[in-house]
């Protein structure tokens, strides 16, 4: 009797370890940043910024005409065009806010105090890529966004399965252009190679 009472509790604690999960860190993710602003030469300027905080840029998007919406004109004027820049440095998932916070220095650096009504030349949002998603960063809260710190919220606006990034009910739209979907596809590649080199 002694005997199967130890071999039922060896075997409880079995499967408590089996199901209990283990904190682990994650794994380094592809940092990038979608650049907005009417004039190129801003966007060619602030690459230079970026590279200071995130290191060197690996992969470089077209840049497009983004008429999304006219929110931003009234600060930056109309035909607006949109990039997107990523670093080759892989980076911890916790950095984000960091990043993030970073990026608003270097609008705030850009900004002309001229210029009505806030002076805004270029808009920045970082964000991350991992194998099976991609994350922006936002200091707006939203239902679909997790709170950082520092005012910062993570939003993961596409999901990798059956073999593409998909978008959300709540993704922006640029988000879900085929060229910006051809571009974190292939920045997928460019990610998951590195990890293989890294081991």
């Amino acid at each position: 009797m002694i005997w199967r009472i130890k071999v039922w509790i060896i075997s409880s604690l079995s499967r408590v370890s089996a199901e209990m999960g283990i904190p682990r860190e994650p794994k380094p993710a592809k940092y990038f940043v979608a650049l907005l602003s009417s004039t190129p030469e801003y966007l060619t300027g602030v690459e230079n910024d970026l590279v200071s905080v995130l290191g060197a840029i690996d992969c470089r998007s077209q840049t497009l005409c983004w008429g999304v919406s006219r929110f931003y004109e009234k600060e930056m004027g109309p035909r607006l065009l949109r990039r997107f820049v990523s670093f080759e440095p892989l980076r911890s998932p916790e950095k984000l806010a960091e990043v993030k916070l970073a990026t608003q220095q270097l609008e705030e650096k850009h900004r002309n105090p001229t210029m009505q009504p806030s002076g805004r030349r270029v808009n920045l949002d970082p964000g991350y890529l991992e194998s099976g998603k991609v994350v922006l960063a936002s200091t707006k809260n939203a239902s679909q966004r997790i709170y950082l710190r520092s005012g910062i919220y993570a939003e993961a606006t596409l999901l990798f399965y059956r073999g593409g990034f998909h978008g959300c009910s709540y993704t922006y739209p640029d988000y879900l252009w085929p060229e910006t979907l051809a571009f974190v596809t292939a920045l997928r590649a460019v990610y998951l190679k590195q990890l293989r080199a890294h081991g």
